[in-house]
C-alpha cells in the first residue's frame, strides 16, 4: 500500500471503535509508521479529530431537553425555541465546527479517486462478498444484463475466463461512475472477481495491456488497461494462480 492510498484510508479512521480491528486501516496504520511525513499528518488529523469531539462535548444542554423530547412537551408562554439563549450557544458553537469541518475537507487532496483506491476498495469488498444482481453460469446473459443497465459490457475476456462458468454479475458505483463487475465460478465455493471501469475514469490506471499483480488481504489482483477500458482481475491463490487465467 503506498501513502496516497493509506492517507485516504486514514481519512476515515476513528479510533477506539471496530476500526482498530480492520486489517484494511491496519495495513494503512503501518504504512504511517513506515513514512515520516504521513505519520505526521496522521498525528495532526487525529489532534484535530480529538479537538472536535472535545468542542461537543463542551456545548451546553438545555435543562430539562430529554425530558422535552421524550414527553413532546411544548410550553404554551416560553419563547420561540430559536431565541433561546441556550440554542444561540449552541448554533454558534456548530457553525464554527462546521466551518473548521469544511475548511479541513476542502484542503484534503483527492487521492482517493486513484486507481489505488478504485483497486484497493473493490477487492477488498470482495472479500466480504458481493450480492449478485444476476446469478447465472452463461456469460452471453452477464454481459447482456451489464448492457441493459448501462454499465461496460464491450469488454473483452482473455481465452481462460471465457472458459469458466459464469456465477454471476453486478453494476457498482465508484464515484458515481458505473463498475461493471463479472464473477467467474472456480468450484469449492471459491470465485474470480472482475471488475471493468472506463479507464478515464480513475487516474493512475495501468497504461498497458501486461498485467500489474498487487496482493490486497486475501486476494491476488491483477490489473491492466485495454482500449478505454481498466481491468481487474481478482481471486484466491498467488500471482501464478491469478496469472494462468490470463495467458493467451
Amino acid at each position: 500500500m503506498d501513502s496516497l492510498l493509506a492517507k485516504e484510508i486514514l481519512l476515515r479512521y476513528r479510533p477506539g471503535t471496530t476500526d482498530t480491528s480492520d486489517p484494511e486501516f491496519a495495513e494503512a496504520l503501518d504504512q504511517a509508521k513506515r513514512d515520516p511525513e504521513l505519520g505526521r499528518w496522521f498525528a495532526q488529523n487525529q489532534a484535530f479529530q480529538s479537538t472536535i469531539r472535545a468542542r461537543f462535548k463542551q456545548l451546553p444542554v438545555p435543562a430539562g431537553l430529554k425530558e422535552d423530547i421524550l414527553a413532546g412537551y411544548r410550553a404554551p408562554a416560553s419563547p420561540v425555541w430559536w431565541q433561546q439563549p441556550a440554542f444561540q450557544a449552541f448554533a454558534a458553537a456548530a457553525a464554527i465546527l462546521l466551518f473548521i469541518g469544511l475548511t479541513l475537507f476542502w484542503s484534503q487532496p483527492r487521492e482517493g479517486r486513484s486507481f489505488a483506491a478504485f483497486q484497493s476498495r473493490v477487492v477488498r469488498n470482495a472479500q466480504r462478498g458481493y450480492a449478485m444482481e444476476i446469478t447465472t453460469t452463461n456469460l452471453g446473459e452477464i454481459r447482456q444484463y451489464l448492457a441493459s443497465q448501462g454499465a461496460q459490457a464491450d469488454y473483452v475476456l482473455p481465452a481462460p475466463l471465457e472458459k469458466l462458468p459464469g456465477d454471476g454479475g453486478a453494476v457498482l458505483r465508484w464515484r458515481n461512475k458505473t463498475v461493471s463487475m463479472v464473477c467467474f465460478d472456480l468450484g469449492d465455493h471459491n470465485d474470480l472477481y472482475l471488475f471493468v471501469a472506463n479507464r478515464a475514469d480513475l487516474p493512475g490506471a495501468p497504461s498497458t495491456s501486461d498485467p500489474k499483480f498487487t496482493k490486497i488481504g486475501n486476494l491476488t489482483a491483477a490489473s491492466w488497461s485495454a482500449g478505454n477500458r481498466t481491468y481487474v482481475l481478482a481471486g484466491p491463490g498467488d500471482e501464478q494462480f491469478v496469472g494462468q487465467y490470463l495467458s493467451p
